[in-house]
């Protein structure tokens, strides 16, 4: 065993998922198609910027994530940044339901399901792939950046229903 193997082993998971908890972040829905046919999304917090020269995000997926397979083998994937406005549409793939596109506009933007009411929407070529741990990580270019105003809705402690509004955090 290493000693970044045993340093892992000795530290309780309960304390580093608080702690990461404490770690303000954004939400974004990522998109792809799945079977060729179907569009398929998930909510993630595990996002950043990753590159500027070429402009990159980089996208944690779970490996128990129905939406896991479908991303690997796509060739682009979405990303939608979603505002304070979307709390229910980030609750609706947070879940596993069935058809998280149901209820939602959107329309595919070439091989992309693209939710119409994000803020933010990237359109992103699939650059590296590989797993770590538990997850997945994917590196994606943006081929397409859209950004209207909106205040951003904010993940933190586990809830979706925090604003940044002024100078401050504060919860509704």
């Amino acid at each position: 065993m290493t000693a970044s193997e045993d340093v892992a082993a000795a530290l309780p998971v309960a304390a580093f998922t608080d702690a990461m908890s404490r770690l303000v972040s954004g939400l974004a829905v990522i998109t792809a198609r799945h079977a060729g046919v179907r569009p398929c999304g998930l909510l993630v917090s595990s996002i950043c910027s990753y590159s500027v020269d070429p402009p990159s995000v980089l996208v944690v997926v779970d490996h128990a994530s129905r939406c896991r397979e479908p991303l690997v083998h796509s060739a682009e994937f979405g990303v939608h940044v979603l505002g304070s406005a979307q709390e229910r549409t980030a609750r609706t793939f947070a879940s596993r339901g069935a058809d998280k596109f149901a209820d939602l506009v959107w329309a595919w933007d070439g091989a992309v399901p693209r939710l119409c009411a994000a803020p933010i929407y990237l359109r992103c070529t699939t650059s590296a792939v590989f797993d770590h741990g538990d997850h997945t990580v994917l590196i994606g270019e943006v081929t397409r950046a859209e950004v209207k105003e909106a205040e951003p809705l904010v993940f933190y402690r586990r809830l979706f229903d925090w604003r940044l509004r002024g100078n401050g955090v504060r919860q509704l």
